[in-house]
């Protein structure tokens, strides 16, 4: 993404980030970050996203919900 401006970034490209970040295609599943880029992504208008987004929050804590949403904030805020 380097020199790509935030809103050139597409949402099919924060969908397949949460997807890569879902199934561990870096070798590490990380639902906060997963959680985080599906939100973005459906902010957007994925609609996948925001199913992906429902289902992997059914397998994480409040807590980390809550910290997926507030990076996806301070993300919005930063770009």
């Amino acid at each position: 993404m380097a020199g790509m401006g935030a809103q050139a970034i597409t949402a099919d490209v924060f969908f397949q980030m949460g997807l890569d970040r879902s199934i561990g295609r870096d070798g590490t599943v990380d639902r906060v970050a997963a959680h985080m880029w599906f939100n973005l992504a459906a902010a957007r208008g994925n609609r996948d996203a925001a199913l992906r987004r429902q289902e992997i929050a059914s397998e994480m804590t409040a807590a980390e919900v809550a910290e997926a949403q507030r990076r996806a904030r301070e993300w919005i805020r930063c770009h």
